[in-house]
């Protein structure tokens, strides 16, 4: 057999709630805050958690030797930088450029001529892109 849940009844009248802020009336003259002005707060000096805009120079090159006329865009020349952020570097420029490309020899290989392409991810990245070559 099964146990029935007694149900409220809605003609049963719930105890009233005691104000939980009653005491507060008998203090008497208490300050009602701030009056139109907001609290200063402290200005952050930390840079933690910001992009670091000062990445180093990153040389920007089109090539089309040794490739069958084809051109590819190469970046190179990067400072401080590991082959996995180059990998993830060169995904997101794939992605914007809509091509393929490849990191060889420490280099972000692009297909195509998407020079303008790879100094806008550059630059959002923190590096300081130039044009280099002919």
């Amino acid at each position: 057999m099964s146990r029935k849940k007694k149900r409220r009844g809605s003609d049963e009248e719930e105890a009233p709630m005691p104000n939980a802020f009653g005491a507060l009336d008998a203090l008497g003259d208490l300050p009602t805050g701030p009056q139109g002005h907001l609290p200063i707060l402290p200005v952050k000096t930390s840079k933690r958690g910001q992009k670091n805009t000062s990445r180093g120079r990153v040389d920007i090159v089109r090539q089309t030797a040794h490739r069958g006329g084809k051109a590819v865009t190469v970046a190179k020349n990067f400072k401080g930088i590991g082959l996995p952020e180059k990998q993830e570097l060169a995904k997101k420029i794939q992605r914007a450029c809509g091509v393929g490309g490849t990191v060889k020899d420490g280099c972000i290989e692009i297909q195509g001529d998407k020079r303008e392409e790879m100094k806008r991810i550059l630059t959002e990245a923190g590096f300081n892109p130039v044009f280099a070559g002919g």
